[in-house]
């Protein structure tokens, strides 16, 4: 995980290593770090710019006191994030629609942090990050938690851990259900006719000789989004693997087919073949894609609210508000930009309930509160907030080989730092080429190898989505933190297991806290509200602690730790009650909120996204998924704007 300002940490490095090197082979050192400071600024200055706008002026005209707009286009895509790069890109295919993207951050093709796969930790709490956190958490511990989110084109698909994993067939059937409408199910969300198939639509899976079970007739294969096994693999994670499935786990071929939905295996990533990250934005926004004159770009551009126009009875949404905010926090000059056809809602499941709220549209009740004019009472606006919460497990490594150098405190690791910088750059090899999170296990807490009926009850609510379908994943990652990005003791050489509730059954939600855009909302996901979310994390740390003490894992987990305080070699000798207080102390985000302006019966939109009760309004995120799936939502949030596309263009093909 490379400094948030990478020039300036190898500069300081430089200086470093000036201030220490009396010998030969502190001057070799320094020689090797100026290669390395050399070839990333000439990477960084030779990079293409994207074909970007913060000119707004081009594409929409200031507000003036008559309150007129002006530049039309037939669709405004609002949040360039995982899904808003899809859609701008699909539906400027066709050159007869003129489509405008408006993204708050920039594009984060030229930001190292989101390239580079194990630095993503590093976006955190940085420039390019929302620095948001929850309302204090009644059930653990009344303490806010933080929640990443990236304010960059492609969203958190450039933050993220990059794992391509969809969640669980009957999740999606699940989704049908809920919608009313049997395209969301996953015979036909997923059908093996590329054409039909929303997943396979956008892979372009890469065979690796290292994994060949992986069946390549039931991956995509000429997608805009390059995924595979393209990362390093630190030698615990394959130690993982094997322990998982000696302590019951079975292996899955493929997680992502109904061949595999459980079981333990590498992770498959978006990390192409050159070890880079691959982005929304990378994928679908190409210099060819941004070339398209009916395609344009803004960027640094927060929308404040859609208007509408209510003559009619049914609200319409005809335009956009949007303005920027210097670094010294002056908001600058109001603009606007009409939609002749559609505003399409892409914020993520925050900003696009908050977008709603901003406009009118939300609860009456809070939107009167804060003296905003009501569209259309939508009392689902901001309800169902649902996030994975996980618990860390960290424990001591005897071999000394995880990443702990990355955040380096001796000559010896900023060695070892600056080796595997120029391993990255010159080859696209070693450490940095990894995801951290590299090997996984899904399973089900009523399990009964793993928890065997004579030691557990199994009286466990099952709030899964089907018998096939996981409820708990154990990530097993090759470096260790606190939470987050926050480093454990910088000689402590350890691993880290996260354990997540795939299905969690505490509902929270999201409120403005003003009428001011520039603000946060209110978020309260209700972590560990119930005792089914509490009670399925304490067995799967039981599950996880067997893992690291089951073959071959023991060649790495150092069983003799001591009761270290930063480290987890205790934990088989508590009970479930004082598992349980552990869990509620260190319960956090594994950054996959869902469900704030969701799909179904009482949600918020229909089962082709349009918000109910308006006209030329649709919202295409995460915020519309109905459930949870079990798993990483990356790749359902791409399939659902992929489908969303195809709707729209269905609609409006002439």
């Amino acid at each position: 995980m490379i400094h948030t300002d990478l020039f300036a940490k190898l500069l300081g490095v430089l200086e470093a290593i000036q201030a220490r090197a009396a010998t030969p082979n502190g001057l070799s050192l320094g020689a090797a770090a100026s290669v390395v400071a050399l070839t990333i600024v000439l990477r960084y200055l030779t990079a293409k710019q994207p074909k970007l706008i913060t000119d707004y002026a081009k594409v929409a005209r200031k507000v003036n006191d008559n309150g007129v707009e002006f530049d039309e286009w037939d669709f405004i895509i609002v949040g360039g994030g995982t899904a808003g790069c899809v859609l701008a890109s699909r539906l400027s295919e066709d050159p007869n629609l003129r489509v405008l993207l408006i993204e708050a951050g920039g594009s984060s093709k030229n930001v190292a942090l989101s390239k580079t796969p194990a630095a993503f930790a590093k976006l955190m709490r940085s420039p390019w990050d929302y620095h948001l956190y929850t309302e204090p958490q009644r059930n653990a511990g009344n303490k806010k938690k933080f929640w990443p989110r990236a304010k960059l084109l492609g969203g958190c698909s450039a933050m993220n851990a990059m794992i391509a994993q969809y969640g669980a067939p009957s999740d999606f059937d699940e989704w049908a259900e809920i919608a009313g409408d049997q395209s969301w199910s996953w015979n036909n969300f997923s059908k093996h006719v590329v054409c039909f198939s929303y997943i396979r639509k956008f892979e372009k899976y890469t065979q690796d000789p290292r994994f060949p079970h992986v069946d390549p007739l039931l991956r995509g294969a000429d997608g805009p989004v390059k995924i595979g096994y393209n990362t390093h693999l630190w030698p615990g994670c394959k130690a993982f693997i094997e322990a998982s499935i000696n302590a019951g786990i079975p292996f899955s071929p493929d997680f992502c087919t109904t061949k595999g939905t459980k079981g333990t295996n590498k992770a498959m990533t978006y990390i192409d073949s050159k070890s880079t990250r691959v982005t929304t934005e990378s994928a679908y926004l190409t210099d060819d894609v941004l070339a398209r004159p009916n395609l344009k770009v803004v960027t640094h551009a927060r929308v404040s609210k859609v208007l509408f126009d209510t003559s009619s009875g049914t609200p319409r949404a005809t335009a956009v508000e949007f303005a920027s905010k210097s670094h010294m926090n002056k908001v600058g000059p109001k603009f606007r930009a009409r939609a002749i056809k559609e505003v399409i809602v892409s914020g993520g499941a925050i900003h696009s309930p908050q977008i709603l709220m901003l406009s009118g549209i939300g609860p009456a009740a809070q939107l009167l509160r804060h003296n905003i004019p009501v569209v259309l009472d939508a009392p689902s606006v901001g309800a169902n907030l649902v996030d994975h919460p996980s618990v860390n497990l960290r424990f001591r490594d005897k071999t000394g080989t995880t990443f702990h150098h990355f955040t380096p405190h001796s000559l010896s690791t900023t060695f070892l730092l600056m080796r595997d910088v120029l391993r990255y750059q010159l080859w696209g090899t070693g450490p940095l080429a990894s995801s951290i999170g590299e090997s996984v296990a899904f399973f089900r807490s009523d399990d009964q190898v793993l928890f065997p009926p004579a030691e557990y009850n199994n009286d466990l609510e099952d709030a899964s989505s089907g018998p096939g379908a996981p409820d708990l994943e154990v990530l097993m990652c090759a470096a260790s933190v606190h939470s987050h990005n926050i480093p454990l003791s910088p000689k402590l050489q350890a691993y880290q297991m996260i354990i997540i509730l795939l299905r969690p059954t505490s509902k929270g939600s999201l409120l403005l806290k003003s009428a001011d855009p520039w603000d946060d909302p209110l978020m309260d996901p209700s972590y560990l509200e119930t005792k089914h979310d509490v009670d399925v994390l304490v067995r799967g740390i039981r599950a996880a602690f067997k893992i690291a003490h089951t073959a071959p894992m023991t060649s790495f987990t150092d069983v003799h730790a001591s009761h270290h305080p930063e480290l987890d070699h205790h934990i088989s000798g508590l009970s479930d009650a004082e598992l349980a207080d552990v869990v509620r102390e260190r319960v956090e985000s594994v950054y996959h909120p869902i469900g704030t302006c969701s799909m179904g019966t009482g949600g918020v939109v229909d089962s082709e996204l349009r918000v109910k009760g308006t006209q030329g309004l649709r919202v295409c995120d995460a915020s519309v998924f109905p459930k949870l799936i079990s798993g990483h939502p990356t790749g359902a949030v791409i399939a659902t704007a992929e489908k969303l596309a195809d709707v729209i263009k269905g609609h409006y093909k002439s």
